[in-house]
């Protein structure tokens, strides 16, 4: 029997959780940076969006730039996964690869491992460094024999919707493996990648804060170029509120209840 298609949204705070929650999440993945691609959140953020959104999934990622680790870094996200875990998160989002673009099978094994260690029913899901493999649906293939259920991709793409000849061929390559299609997508893109096997979609649904200063702005770092531009993404309720309905009419209009 097939699966609902589950709606997830990327959120950098409780608030951001709370807010997708309302507005008819199934789950978040919750990072940090996400202008920077995501990286892992604080502990602490963790245990506040598990109080006050839907099931949470946490992204691991100990820094940005490309995937391939050393075995410090690896051992950090060892880590980070076990307090993501513990903190009450459902899941945990990871990914590693090597140099020439294979999925580092050890790196994944080890990661895997400490998310079951911690709690066997944790899910593991591939994040998108699936999109920088050399060949991304071997790399979903392997995913079975590694224990990682989900894999979260754009088909190799700048967007998911660009990539749903290739979403297609991954679901294919791994029969029981959830395609959550992610990249770019818009509320208008989900009946299409549900169409090409997508079994769940992920946004980020942001939207830039206003900022709150009212004092002078200088420089802090390589992303700040204006006192507009340094500011911070919220979540867009109206935003999810749309790909739900999207989602619930792509797959039938079978509903939603919140939470």
């Amino acid at each position: 029997m097939s699966t609902r298609p589950g709606l997830e949204i990327a959120v950098v705070s409780p608030a951001g959780a709370r807010t997708a929650r309302e507005h008819g999440a199934d789950r978040v993945e919750l990072c940090t940076g996400l202008e920077l691609g995501g990286l892992t959140p604080s502990t602490a953020a963790v245990e506040a969006a598990v109080e006050s959104g839907p099931p949470v999934h946490v992204l691991v990622r100990c820094r940005p730039g490309d995937f391939v680790y050393d075995g410090e870094e690896v051992a950090l996200m060892a880590a980070e996964v076990r307090a993501a875990l513990r903190a009450g998160a459902r899941g945990v989002v990871v990914g590693a690869l090597t140099p020439d673009g294979a999925l580092d099978t050890s790196a994944l094994a080890t990661l895997a491992g400490a998310a079951r260690d911690t709690d066997p029913a944790a899910q593991v899901t591939l994040h998108r460094a699936v999109d920088q493999a050399s060949d991304p649906v071997a790399a979903v293939a392997a995913l079975p024999g590694l224990g990682i259920t989900r894999v979260l991709t754009s088909g190799g793409a700048p967007t998911a919707i660009e990539g749903s000849a290739v979403l297609t061929a991954m679901a294919a390559a791994a029969p029981g493996t959830d395609v959550a299609a992610g990249g770019g997508v818009r509320p208008g893109d989900i009946a299409g990648l549900l169409t090409a096997g997508a079994g769940s979609v992920h946004l980020s649904a942001k939207t830039r804060a206003t900022p709150r200063r009212a004092a002078g702005w200088v420089p802090l770092g390589a992303g700040g170029t204006s006192a507009e531009d340094d500011t911070h993404f919220v979540t867009d309720g109206a935003v999810v509120a749309a790909a739900r309905r999207a989602l619930d009419a792509a797959a039938g209009g079978e509903g939603h209840a919140p939470g």
